[in-house]
């Protein structure tokens, strides 16, 4: 990892702003080492050089990062598993071990657009419902679909176990072999929403993938792959850049 300032050092760990983290090393408050510092411009190595302040050492705050996978089935979304399945993170090799988190789940057999990231404030204003973000998913089901199920999920339908729906965005926009793909828009966070309407409605799901999440799409990113969010992407879900 490429050496910083010490004053941005002690800002990116959360200890004081820039400005404070100054007047903080002036006086003699801080150490590299166990050599007292009063340079901020002094250069110190997050992972190998030791930074203390008032005798206290200070932990290393890592970035945040965002990262877009295309979650390919038989993975669940969970950091381990006790059965010993593969899941999210053994997908995301080459990323710099920092500790990150799926944000929202796709069930094993589901498919497509999962976001991770280390930022905790982030998830949570992508999955609160009070947000409402928009999650699209391309349905793929057996054979042809009444009109009047269609209708049903417009009109917001009662879970078998009794859990009320807001009305879902359902439309036919295609065929493939014996069945039917749908796109289905929800702004809901019910669990497993997807295959349990279609359970009470009668219909086989035999291919569920998420294209949407919020301002996010999952575009022509291959099963299994993930790549960084762009700038654009990250200010699009709520993140303020970082001043430099």
């Amino acid at each position: 990892m490429s050496a910083v300032r010490l004053n941005k050092f002690l800002a990116d760990a959360g200890i004081a702003s820039r400005r404070r983290a100054d007047e903080l090393i002036f006086s003699g408050r801080v150490c590299v080492n166990g050599e007292t510092i009063r340079e901020p411009g002094r250069r110190v190595t997050p992972g190998q050089d030791r930074v203390s302040c008032d005798g206290k050492e200070v932990a290393e705050k890592n970035p945040p990062i965002y990262v877009m996978l295309n979650k390919p089935v038989h993975v669940v979304c969970t950091v381990s598993d006790p059965q010993g399945r593969r899941t999210v993170l053994d997908l995301l090799s080459g990323l710099n071990a920092r500790r990150v988190f799926p944000v929202g789940r796709l069930d094993y057999m589901s498919e497509g657009l999962l976001l991770l990231t280390n930022d905790g404030a982030a998830a949570l204003r992508l999955t609160h419902p009070s947000f409402e973000h928009r999650k699209v998913y391309e349905v793929l089901v057996r054979g042809t679909v009444p009109e009047e199920n269609l209708r049903a999920m417009h009109d917001g339908m009662r879970l078998r176990e009794g859990e009320s729906l807001a009305p879902v965005h359902a439309e036919v926009i295609g065929r493939s072999g014996n069945g039917t793909l749908l796109r289905m828009v929800l702004r809901q966070g019910v669990n497993r929403q997807v295959r349990r309407m279609c359970r009470d409605l009668n219909l086989t799901i035999l291919r569920l993938r998420r294209v949407e999440f919020g301002p996010l799409t999952l575009g022509r990113l291959e099963p299994g792959k993930w790549r960084m969010l762009t700038p654009a992407e990250i200010s699009a879900i709520g993140v303020k850049p970082c001043p430099s």
